[in-house]
């Protein structure tokens, strides 16, 4: 793709990364194929092609409109397109660089804007969050329809983390929304990695990995908790004290990886992350290496479930057919999954803000991980498990705690 890069943008690192990028679109469609937006709206700017055009526009001098913001506000950041493109066009970042320009360009309403802003100042908040998702549980059976269905009638017990005691040691992060939603699936990946003879631990004052506040455009919050959960970790790494840092839930996962990447213009943290993304791994990368070191108990018979990969698993982190690997190996038989590339429209804050569109990728999803009539359905990621928890009554559990049932 040839571009013309306007004088307010062409020398600076957005600019050179983004015209990097633009110069390997193809224009070849392949991606609107893999899109969910595309698949449901059929508008070629809901596709990966046809936001490709808005942001080169924008890059290029054109004045962003309310419209060019909604076509971006609709992409979920899948990321099934950077899968599917043939030249290995780097979309997710792009549209970051996009985002940030329409945003400071075009001003939101001040409902958007209110939503927004309550999202990013109480959800990275692991205090504040988990105080309000109490009360959420508390007011529950006054709650409107799509709110209940966010917020669980209860949450599984936890039971022990043992106590660190081998030579081995990996960091765990407990979030900022899982320690509220699912506190159990840390809890049994410690027992888990325990009989792998590895001694899980958290660091104190670990909170939100930078996620949630950069892909709702308040891109320099985003950073500075990137900053704080290095911080809080480093002590460890710098001590040698661990040597990986192990991710249970596949969105932090995916960002953490390209730490790299998003402090790359900060000289001091540009290292530490480079180093901290080159230790992060998915948990079932950790399992999955660890070979026949498992001793599963022998299930009476073969219980039927069906594993959501979650796009921040499969596409972001490139982790296919690990978790479901180390699930067969435990005895659990894997129903097939009908476009299992496709996302559950959960996607960080996608389900609040876009809750039409994102309701209806649920009901796909549910009806296509259903179709093998599974007992239950498995992930990696908080926001997947919940998102798809609130839309059936097949339990939804995140693989881990599958795999601690089958060695207890």
């Amino acid at each position: 793709m040839q571009t013309s890069l306007a004088d307010f943008i062409r020398n600076s690192a957005d600019g050179r990364e983004a015209d990097s990028i633009l110069r390997k679109c193809v224009h070849c469609g392949f991606c609107n194929a893999t899109c969910p937006t595309y698949q449901l709206l059929g508008d070629e700017l809901d596709g990966p092609r046809g936001r490709i055009y808005l942001i080169k526009q924008v890059l290029e001098g054109a004045a962003p409109t309310a419209s060019t913001r909604l076509h971006l506000d609709r992409c979920l950041t899948c990321r099934a397109c950077e899968t599917t493109c043939p030249s290995g066009v780097q979309y997710g970042r792009l549209a970051d660089i996009g985002r940030k320009l329409v945003e400071q360009r075009v001003p939101r309403g001040v409902f958007g804007g209110f939503i927004r802003s309550a999202l990013s100042f109480a959800v990275p908040r692991t205090g504040l969050f988990s105080f309000l998702l109490g009360l959420g549980r508390l007011l529950r059976p006054l709650l409107p329809g799509p709110l209940k269905e966010k917020v669980p009638a209860s949450v599984d017990a936890t039971g022990a983390w043992p106590a660190p005691r081998h030579a081995r040691r990996m960091l765990a992060l407990a979030g900022c929304v899982q320690p509220a939603f699912a506190p159990a699936i840390n809890a049994a990946a410690a027992r888990v990695l325990d009989r792998m003879g590895i001694s899980l631990v958290e660091a104190r004052g670990a909170g939100c990995c930078g996620a949630l506040r950069f892909h709702l455009n308040d891109q320099e919050a985003g950073l500075d908790d990137m900053r704080a959960l290095i911080d809080a970790w480093w002590p460890m790494i710098d001590r040698g004290e661990v040597e990986a840092i192990v991710m249970t839930a596949s969105g932090c996962g995916s960002t953490v990886r390209e730490y790299g990447h998003y402090l790359a213009g900060d000289p001091a943290y540009a290292t530490k992350a480079e180093r901290v993304g080159a230790m992060t791994r998915d948990l079932a990368e950790v399992v999955a290496a660890a070979g026949g070191a498992l001793a599963f108990a022998k299930p009476a018979g073969a219980e039927r479930v069906a594993f959501h990969s979650p796009c921040s698993l499969q596409h972001g982190q490139q982790v296919r057919g690990a978790a479901e690997q180390v699930l067969a190996r435990a005895g659990y038989e894997l129903a097939p999954v009908p476009d299992a590339h496709l996302c559950c429209g959960s996607a960080g804050t996608y389900s609040i803000l876009q809750p039409e569109l994102s309701q209806r990728m649920r009901d796909d999803k549910l009806a296509a991980l259903q179709s093998g009539g599974p007992t239950r359905i498995a992930t990696a990621n908080i926001g997947c498990l919940t998102h798809l928890a609130g839309g059936t009554r097949t339990p939804v559990k995140h693989w881990i705690q599958l795999l601690d049932e089958r060695l207890g």
